[in-house]
């Protein structure tokens, strides 16, 4: 008897009992898969492996119908590159050049995807901006030291050198990495600032027109001065359109006439300027002028006064004429009191009536006086009653 395989044979040779069996099939019964088959999940029928020829090192593949892939080959039918590959073709998968730093790339093109490191590129070959690739390969790609407030933030290092270079400065800013404050610029709370001169300091006489740490003006010009050159020299005020500073000048005033006091044992005459006694204050300056003549044609005057101080002066007189005059109340009150203490003096009247005498007193100090000691006489004394008696060897008398 053949005893074939229903599924897998075609027909029985009986007489050599040989069992002549289908595509996918072998064995003396084929009942087993041929190779390059593996045999179907749940049933008894062969299916082929479909291992791809360029991928797989063999056509057979295991009972679960996966394929036996070439390095850098992946998949069930080893039809695909695996990681770190790609352009499968009909050789191998070519290895991902992504200079170490991804591991994975497109498995068509090669771009690489996922760059670590800080690198970017189709190939991981680039830093990424603000980052700059080391002289030492090891160190890779290191952060640019470029403030992304003073510059662009990238940088580069030049040839020969081993110290990266921002690319761009922003204005007020200098230095190899932009980390200084240009001129005309000066350093507040880590950020350049313009200088604020008020247009009154040349650069080319002064290339930083201020000091970088504070900002003070330095060389002001046009006769300007202060620290931010907004104050005009002494002896110089702003003009009408308060730009410039111009030099000032006395105000002209009405012509002085000129009286003459004389005395009988005087020689000279001495000149006054009635403009000087008639003329009002200036609000910028008080000028007082006293013609004086000499033999050598040399004339002087009193310096220009400033407002502020003629202010000064004034309420000097003004201090000095109130305490006088409190002086002078002080005093009109010290001597009233004087004269009242003199009138209201205690004094005493004795009035002689026939044989009495009435004594009383008018001082309202001290209305219960002692009146024993009034009269220092031996003989005086004092009655119990309080009356008076004023003895003498010859008469007494009651009071």
């Amino acid at each position: 008897l053949c005893n074939c395989s229903s599924v897998g044979s075609a027909e029985c040779n009986r007489t050599t009992g040989q069992c002549r069996c289908l595509p996918g099939y072998a064995g003396p019964r084929c009942q087993d898969c041929a190779r390059g088959f593996f045999p179907e999940q749940g049933g008894q029928r062969c299916q082929p492996c479909g291992c791809s020829p360029a991928g797989s090192t063999t056509d057979q593949c295991d009972p679960s119908g996966k394929c036996q892939c070439k390095v850098g080959v992946t998949d069930l039918k080893c039809d695909r590159c695996s990681d770190g590959y790609y352009r499968f073709n009909e050789t191998t998968c070519e290895p991902c050049q992504c200079n170490n730093h991804s591991q994975t790339c497109d498995n068509s093109t090669g771009t690489c995807l996922d760059c670590q490191e800080n690198t970017e590129g189709k190939h991981c070959e680039l830093c990424k901006e603000g980052f700059y690739r080391s002289t030492h390969p090891a160190h890779g790609c290191q952060h640019c030291p470029c403030s992304t407030v003073a510059s662009t933030g990238t940088c580069h290092i030049q040839p020969g050198e081993t110290i990266p270079r921002c690319d761009r400065c922003k204005a007020g800013y200098t230095g190899l990495n932009c980390n200084q404050c240009d001129k005309g610029y000066y350093n507040s709370d880590s950020i350049c600032v313009r200088c604020r001169c008020h247009g009154n300091v040349d650069p080319a006489l002064s290339p930083s027109v201020c000091r970088p740490d504070s900002g003070e003006c330095l060389g002001c010009l046009y006769h300007t001065t202060g620290f931010h050159c907004e104050l005009c020299e002494e002896g110089y005020a702003r003009d009408p359109e308060g730009t410039n500073c111009t030099r000032k000048e006395a105000t002209p005033g009405p012509e002085p006439r000129e009286f003459t006091t004389s005395t009988p044992n005087a020689t000279k005459a001495t000149s006054f300027s009635t403009a000087v006694l008639n003329s009002t204050l200036s609000p910028t300056t008080l000028q007082t002028i006293f013609p004086i003549s000499s033999s050598d044609n040399s004339t002087s005057a009193f310096a220009d006064v400033s407002w502020t101080q003629f202010n000064i002066i004034i309420l000097t007189v003004i201090i000095i004429v109130v305490v006088l005059l409190m002086g002078f109340v002080g005093a009109v009150y010290m001597y009233r009191e004087y004269q009242n203490r003199k009138l209201n003096a205690p004094f005493w009247t004795i009035e002689l009536k026939e044989d009495n005498i009435s004594f009383s007193s008018y001082h309202d100090s001290i209305p219960n006086a002692d009146v024993s000691g009034l009269l220092e006489d031996d003989g005086n004394e004092v009655a119990p009653n309080g009356q008076l008696t004023l003895t003498t060897p010859m008469h007494n008398y009651k009071a």
